[in-house]
């Protein structure tokens, strides 16, 4: 199978820490502005470092029990942000998921049942965040990278960059 005959993923990815952030939702629904976000997030210390790893189409493979995804030679490096247009920025080559966030996702609730929180791509099962029409997703990436055990590899509530335990525990209901 070539490249160009490769199933693809609607979606932008963004590499944070050593996981990315797969983003996927219909068309308008800001997976651009969302992967823009995340990597403006990073350079604030808001997360650990962001950087893209493609807009609007990847391809994914399924690598070890790891869903990797790697943009398409001709949009590498390139993101949309709306009313500039497209843009450079610095890219990722490839990187494994560990984060999916739906946007417009119609099951999308207040308080998800367990299962919504769950998507299965390739045979690998990851973690996933629905994301209701109209709703921010940023702040909803932010508390998941920063709370969920596995979305950012390593990173763990424990190992604070900033060294004032400022992070919201997991379990933050049952404390």
């Amino acid at each position: 199978m070539t490249v160009s005959s490769a199933p693809t993923i609607h979606g932008s990815a963004v590499l944070v820490g050593d996981r990315a952030v797969l983003i996927r939702g219909p068309s308008g629904a800001g997976k651009s502005r969302l992967a823009f976000d995340l990597i403006l997030a990073g350079r604030s210390g808001q997360i650990p470092p962001a950087m893209l790893v493609g807009d609007d189409r990847l391809y994914p493979e399924s690598v070890r029990d790891r869903l990797i995804v790697r943009p398409p030679r001709e949009l590498r490096g390139m993101i949309e942000v709306r009313g500039l247009g497209i843009r450079r920025c610095a890219f990722a080559a490839e990187a494994a998921v560990g984060l999916v966030i739906d946007l417009c996702a119609a099951d999308a609730e207040r308080l998800p049942a367990p299962e919504a929180l769950r998507t299965t791509i390739f045979g690998i099962e990851l973690t996933r965040i629905p994301v209701a029409t109209g709703f921010s997703p940023l702040p909803l990436a932010i508390a998941a990278l920063t709370t969920i055990p596995g979305c950012m590899g390593g990173s763990s509530p424990d190992d604070c960059r900033k060294e004032f335990g400022n992070h919201i525990s997991p379990t933050i209901a049952t404390e």
